[in-house]
């Protein structure tokens, strides 16, 4: 499975008035890196799905706050 963070350069004008961001990060589903649904996915109890928003662990993806450091 890949890495649920993606991060790319963005292109920095010499005539940008603003401070340049020099490294942009977006999150990207985990779905997207699961074909069709494998047999016997390991789950979460049904109290912790239910916390989680989802009853697979492999589709279970935390949101952090752009202003929250990402914790990996």
């Amino acid at each position: 499975m890949s890495t649920n963070y993606k991060s790319y350069k963005p292109f920095v004008s010499p005539y940008d008035p603003c401070e340049p961001i020099l490294e942009k990060t977006y999150s990207t589903p985990p779905h997207l890196y699961l074909g069709f649904q494998p047999p016997n996915l390991p789950q979460f109890s049904p109290l912790e799905a239910l916390k989680k928003g989802t009853l697979w662990q492999p589709l279970y993806d935390p949101y952090y706050s752009p202003y929250e450091r990402a914790r990996e």
